[in-house]
């Protein structure tokens, strides 16, 4: 997708966002909380775009690395962004076992790459470099600042609900004009709307990035395998979550979990490689991502393609 593309589809996203938000303000508090949240809308879209990546980076508990701080993570992404014409980003790491990664950033001047310590431990060099390409696949293709916006305005949106309901049920309600009526429509559809938001950032991106990351490596197999590696610990973790344990490695054995948040902000899903909440989300009809068996399918009829083409 060209730049002016994907800088009217931003555009056109952050209106359709904003509109949201003073719909909901409307059923919550008429036209005063229509104009309330027209103002929190501007000035959300202004916030965001300017401050997209610390934002997301914030919500997700990831940490700016410091000089001389994994050397591998860095002289890969070095090379990669050399070889994309990309400005060398901010490198990141999240303390979590969970694999995964995912970028951020309004423009590539002023992008960001976060991992975990989970996916450093998994990957080979090789399934790493597959897995930061795609990222960096993300900068240069400008899918990062949309992502970020959908997630923060998706999650205020699922904010306000959340804080009606609190009111409805400790404060009391007003049902003058229907405003109790409305305020239980927004609740209940607020978040599946938040949902759909982020469903909005095409699945498409995803697949473009697979697409670029593989063609700027000239390995799509490596990327293959990580998504494979990555769909496999996923899988795992969440069995382990569903019977209350977790587990930090192949070494450990699982140990009882403490009581905790999601180990990743669940309104940042999409931005990562693949979904942080698989097992626990809707299924593939509501998924952030494609399934991962279709992105591994097209990344092998990459490779099939070009072992056809050097014969």
């Amino acid at each position: 997708m060209s730049s002016l593309g994907n800088t009217v589809k931003t555009f056109t996203l952050l209106a359709a966002l904003g509109g949201l938000l003073v719909f909901v303000g409307g059923l919550l508090g008429g036209r005063g909380g229509m104009v309330i949240a027209l103002l929190f809308a501007v000035a959300m879209n202004g916030l965001v775009y300017w401050k997209s990546d610390s934002l997301a980076l914030r919500a997700n508990g990831a940490r700016e690395l410091q000089p001389g701080e994994l050397p591998r993570f860095r002289s890969i992404v070095s090379s990669l962004a050399a070889r994309a014409g990309l400005p060398m980003p901010r490198l990141y790491i999240i303390d979590r076992p969970e694999p995964n990664a995912f970028a951020t950033g309004r423009n590539p001047e002023h992008a960001a790459v976060a991992v975990t310590t989970g996916i450093l431990d998994l990957m080979d060099d090789r399934q790493l470099t597959g897995v930061l390409a795609h990222e960096l696949s993300h900068v240069k293709n400008r899918d990062t600042l949309v992502g970020t916006i959908a997630a923060t305005i998706g999650g205020a949106i699922s904010f306000i609900a959340q804080m009606a309901q609190f009111q409805m049920i400790f404060g009391g309600r007003d049902d003058r004009q229907g405003g109790g009526f409305g305020a239980l429509i927004a609740i209940i559809l607020a978040p599946i709307a938040a949902l759909i938001i982020q469903l909005a950032v095409s699945r498409g991106r995803e697949y473009g990035a697979d697409a670029s990351g593989a063609a700027l490596t000239g390995d799509p197999e490596g990327l293959a395998e990580a998504l494979e590696r990555l769909e496999g610990a996923t899988k795992q973790r969440g069995i382990l979550a569903r019977l209350g344990r977790r587990d930090y490695g192949p070494s450990q054995a699982p140990t009882p979990a403490p009581a905790q948040a999601l180990a990743l902000n669940p309104a940042f899903a999409h931005l990562y490689i693949v979904n942080p909440l698989s097992g626990r989300d809707l299924g593939g009809l509501f998924s952030t991502h494609p399934p991962i068996e279709e992105r591994v399918e097209r990344l092998r009829s990459m490779s099939r393609q070009r072992g056809r083409s050097a014969a």
